[in-house]
């Protein structure tokens, strides 16, 4: 069960945009179970076999527009977290990116000799057999080979993430990308979560290279629910619309 949700710190011009894509998230589900589907059957209908550590579509999905990236994947059964079927992983791309967000200067980066080569993972998102996510987490840099953006610069690829274009699936990329919008606060704040949790790891063991410990590979988690999001969402917009209300004086 997800924790209780408080939304109360969050400006109500971003519960507005997380407003707007829950609307997109409930629209890309309604058009899926017409047919039976999940943005899961969505993205696997042509493919034969689950196979653990394949990227799902075979090359990622890519926009060249906004060099925002993806892909879905699963570990083998006994690796897996309990519950998941798989998970996406998120990333933007450095030319995606607003010039302020800039990789940290760790002493062993060295700058792509295309800056677009270097990318910012955003998050994981597990998914049950059912199609419907529970978990958002965050993951060091050797999971996903990343070049590491801290907290303040990776939350702004979060607005950056937007993949549009028809491929493998118009509904699933319009989905992730409102998914992303729709947990804005939440991914945000696992990301600064990841950052605490790499500083620990450093202070712990400062003669090891923290980012390419493979005893650390999740760095930060969160159980989510989508419906339980959006109403949290509706209930933190109705708080808000009710302090802006005009108080009429007494008569």
């Amino acid at each position: 069960m997800a924790d209780a949700i408080d939304l109360s710190g969050v400006p109500a011009a971003t519960l507005r945009e997380m407003q707007g894509a829950a609307g997109e998230v409930k629209e890309c589900r309604r058009v899926l179970a017409k047919t039976g589907d999940t943005v899961l059957t969505e993205l696997l209908r042509e493919e034969k076999d689950f196979l653990p550590w394949r990227h799902y579509p075979l090359g990622d999905v890519y926009d060249p527009e906004f060099h925002a990236q993806y892909y879905y994947h699963a570990h083998p059964l006994a690796e897996r977290a309990a519950g998941e079927h798989g998970h996406f992983h998120t990333f933007v791309r450095r030319l995606g990116l607003p010039d302020e967000a800039r990789p940290a200067p760790l002493p062993d980066y060295r700058p792509a000799k295309d800056p677009n080569d270097e990318v910012c993972h955003i998050v994981g998102i597990s998914m049950d057999p059912q199609g419907e996510v529970f978990r958002l987490f965050t993951t060091n840099r050797w999971v996903t080979g990343e070049t590491w953006f801290p907290a303040d610069a990776a939350r702004l690829a979060i607005d950056c993430f937007l993949i549009d274009h028809a491929r493998p699936s118009w509904v699933l990329n319009r989905w992730i990308t409102a998914l992303l919008r729709l947990f804005k606060p939440q991914i945000a704040g696992l990301l600064a979560e990841r950052d605490e949790t790499i500083r620990r790891h450093r202070e712990a063991t400062p003669d090891s290279n923290v980012f390419e410990d493979t005893e650390l590979e999740v760095t930060s988690q969160l159980a989510v629910s989508v419906p339980r999001q959006i109403s949290a969402v509706e209930r933190a917009l109705s708080r808000a619309r009710r302090r802006r209300a005009p108080v009429n004086p007494a008569s």
